[in-house]
């Protein structure tokens, strides 16, 4: 791989740097590895810092609409206060763990659309100096593909995914933003449903499970989103049935989808959310739904969720997105610095 030239403002002959992530996809929480090869300039340089971010690009809506940025969610000091002498070749490793609510951006190897970056920053006398963006590939821990997995075999489809700037309220969220995962029903609920939409928030003990069913109402429902929240453990990954405990969750989401619009029709309003064990209620905040896979729906199958990336209208347009993402944006960028992990 060569050499990435920085940008201006460390002057012709300036080091150079190019981070090379370890191959293969990683998992939220897992650990993320590589190495950070620096070449040296025309003259000797005090690097002062080394940082790598993780970049994402989320969606965010505004009165006047909707728009789309990237967010910083993670920053690693590799390293920093080191002399790079003219023309020297150093190659520096990192290791650490991505944050538990790092998004899925792929699943049985296909792309969900969703895009992420590591991004390498280097300061040198004062000036500071944003690399070029490498692609970031996570899979699924195994908690959150068994469930994925139960969708595509009950006859579910993957439609698009995105990530929301907002919170999710009522759960242990972290990130300033989550991910969507939009979903078409199976032929047995097509009648009682559009599309349902899942987000996962991890942490170290499990999974936060969110379910949305869509907003497409009759003459006399209101514009309330109905949300059911669960929790999984992630050791439950290997010991459930997870096509019977998805079944059961869809069923609470509809039956409260349905009360919520029987008692709208009578006038009482808001949003119905059941209590169980594992049922809690939440509310997403900044909340609305965009994205690419109108009439994309895809057949069941263990695989299902994800066969419909592989082409027509989301893969064009993903590509589109990834191209845009990953040409070296300078933009300013939301997120907190917070977690920032040092060596």
């Amino acid at each position: 791989m060569v050499f990435k030239r920085l940008l201006g403002s460390l002057g012709v002959g300036g080091p150079s740097v190019d981070t090379v992530l370890d191959p293969g996809a990683v998992t939220p929480g897992g650990t993320l590895g590589g190495q950070v090869h620096l070449r040296g300039g025309e003259a000797d340089f005090t690097v002062e810092h080394l940082t790598l971010e993780l970049v994402a690009r989320v969606e965010a809506e505004h009165d006047d609409g909707e728009s789309e940025g990237t967010v910083v969610f993670h920053r690693h000091v590799v390293g920093g206060n080191f002399r790079l002498t003219e023309h020297e070749r150093l190659s520096v490793p990192f290791s650490f763990a991505l944050p538990w609510e790092t998004p899925v951006t792929e699943l049985y190897g296909q792309g969900l659309g969703i895009t992420l970056g590591v991004r390498t920053e280097l300061g040198v006398a004062g000036a500071r100096d944003k690399g070029d963006l490498d692609p970031l590939a996570v899979r699924p821990l195994p908690a959150q593909e068994a469930v994925l997995e139960a969708f595509g075999q009950l006859g579910f489809g993957f439609k698009s995914a995105d990530l929301e700037l907002g919170r999710v309220e009522g759960t242990g969220q972290q990130l300033p933003f989550y991910q969507e995962i939009e979903i078409v029903p199976a032929p047995g609920y097509a009648h009682r449903v559009g599309e349902i939409e899942l987000t996962f928030l991890a942490g170290p003990a499990g999974l936060e499970v969110v379910l949305e069913a869509d907003k497409r109402g009759g003459a006399f429902s209101g514009s309330h989103d109905v949300l059911t929240r669960f929790t999984v453990s992630h050791h439950d990954a290997e010991r459930t049935d997870w096509n019977a405990r998805v079944e059961e969750w869809i069923g609470r989401l509809l039956d409260h989808h349905a009360a919520y619009r029987h008692q709208d029709a009578y006038g009482e309003g808001g949003a119905f959310f059941g209590r169980g064990p594992h049922d809690d209620h939440a509310h997403k905040g900044g909340h609305h739904r965009t994205g690419p896979g109108a009439g994309t729906a895809i057949a069941a199958g263990a695989a299902g969720l994800a066969v419909g990336v592989a082409g027509g209208m989301i893969a064009a347009e993903v590509v589109d997105e990834v191209g845009d993402f990953f040409e070296g944006e300078d933009e300013d960028e939301g997120g907190s610095d917070e977690g920032a992990d040092e060596e």
